[in-house]
């Protein structure tokens, strides 16, 4: 057998593994929520929960998922796949809430998800009309990269969070987890496709992912398990 061909086969193995792992940890953290909104359509409420952070998850991998469309950015299908996934569930979980919300806060989300549709529908027609390959890419890519980082400011809350209180209370480890191993994943595939729009991102939220297991290690043990109720909020 050709070496260079054995070598470009597993290379390529390891690559479609990573973004198959990467899609399957993915779908771990969009099912996160379920607990919250199984509460607000048995109380038929929404309570004091935001549904902000299920506009802004919808509207990240609306990005996320035009950047992996072959149109775009050709080779990457984990990326889209696993974002397309992600907007079914962020829109699901946005009609759920403006269901069961009150009329003001239904007014507000509607007006938030028509906004939503309407940047993404500018971004997607300003890269196709203003831009040709590879500069395309580049374009969708930047805004992918700058809604990534900024999705990973939620992590961030919930470690200081975690400082304060001196509690793992509001840091379930399996959601942890499971946001350390999707990001190495992504990570991973990014490297392995030379993709700094997704190594890049993906590898600082691998970073934060290894931050909040040492400190779930450190505060569990040094001060107990704290409550037993998860925090019902999305990392999405």
């Amino acid at each position: 057998m050709d070496p260079s061909g054995f070598l470009l086969s597993t290379y390529s193995v390891f690559t479609d593994a990573a973004g198959i792992a990467g899609n399957l940890f993915a779908i771990v953290l969009f099912v996160s929520p379920i607990p919250t909104f199984r509460r607000i359509i048995r109380n038929k409420s929404t309570e004091q929960f935001s549904g902000l952070p299920y506009i802004y998850g919808l509207l990240n991998c609306l990005i996320c998922l035009w950047y992996g469309m072959p149109i775009v950015s050709p080779g990457i299908i984990p990326v889209a796949t696993v974002n397309s996934i992600g907007a079914v569930f962020q829109l699901t979980y946005l009609t759920i809430f403006i269901i069961n919300a009150d009329k003001a806060k239904q007014v507000k989300m509607l007006g938030l998800l028509l906004a939503v549709f309407a940047i993404f529908g500018i971004i997607a027609f300003a890269s196709v009309k203003l831009f040709q390959p590879p500069n395309r890419q580049i374009f969708v890519g930047y805004l992918s990269v700058i809604s990534l980082i900024s999705m990973f400011a939620s992590p961030l809350f919930v470690i200081n969070l975690v400082i304060k209180t001196k509690s793992v209370e509001f840091m379930p480890f399996y959601l942890s987890l499971a946001t350390f191993l999707m990001s190495l994943s992504f990570f991973a595939y990014g490297m392995f496709k030379c993709d700094p729009f997704i190594s890049v991102p993906n590898g600082i939220g691998t970073g934060l992912g290894i931050i909040q297991l040492v400190m779930y290690y450190y505060y569990s043990n040094a001060h107990g398990r704290g409550s037993r109720e998860p925090l019902l909020v999305s990392y999405v």
